[in-house]
């Protein structure tokens, strides 16, 4: 889908406050409030906006323990890894995961009650995952930027 000037109007203001009012939005936008609402519709049966989630503070929540965590794999076995990614989808301590370039193959943002929690993580679930070769984890000290906007 080629984004307009407008539709990227509307994507920034929404990813600025996804709770906006559609006349508010419009006025944004540039628009009529009945064009607008037809434009964020067809952005959304596209696939562009892919949905409109809650941010959580995860400190109010009681996880006060977050890590990148770098997974190496031993080989690169197809079996091994689809048995990785499925059970890294199903575990809600890890909130991103993504399969990069350089020393780690895997990338994992990780979230628990405490170290406690995250040490139960690693031992009863990591470490028992089948082709891993090595984990290591670097905490997170401090939140700088969290939730960044798509620079459309």
């Amino acid at each position: 889908m080629e984004l307009s000037d407008a539709d990227r109007r509307i994507l920034r203001a929404l990813q600025a406050d996804s709770r906006i009012s559609n006349q508010a939005l419009a006025e944004q936008a540039g628009m009529s409030a009945s064009a607008c609402w037809r434009r964020v519709r067809a952005l959304e049966e596209a696939g562009v906006i892919a949905g409109y989630p809650a941010v959580l503070d995860a400190g109010r929540c009681g996880l006060a323990f977050s890590a990148i965590v770098h997974v190496t794999m031993t080989r690169h076995d197809a079996s091994q890894l689809d048995v990785f990614i499925e059970r890294v989808a199903e575990r809600p301590e890890v909130l991103e995961c993504y399969s990069t370039t350089g020393e780690a193959d895997y990338h994992l943002r990780v979230v628990c009650r405490d170290k406690e929690a995250y040490n139960d993580f690693l031992e009863g679930f990591m470490f028992r995952l089948p082709g891993i070769a090595h984990v290591r984890t670097n905490l997170i000290l401090k939140d700088i930027k969290q939730h960044g906007r798509l620079p459309v």
